[in-house]
């Protein structure tokens, strides 16, 4: 698992990205969430999630919001 918080939501889109503990920006999808509802992430939210490969690069998958 990876860590991160949410660097930006695009809620009429339903997509946002993760910075990752590594320095990487990292796309995901509403589809991707875990146990949250999208229209209630904010920005600088700890996340904990996944990687695979997609044909426009890596994106988040089982994004999970973490409570610090």
């Amino acid at each position: 698992m990876h860590t991160g918080k949410i660097k930006k939501v695009v809620q009429e889109r339903g997509f946002g990205f993760i910075s990752d503990t590594d320095g990487r920006e990292v796309f995901f999808h509403q589809t991707s969430l875990v146990d949250t509802q999208f229209a209630a992430l904010k920005a600088d939210q700890s996340v904990e999630f996944e990687i695979e490969d997609s044909p426009k690069g890596p994106r988040a998958v089982n994004v999970r919001v973490v409570n610090a």
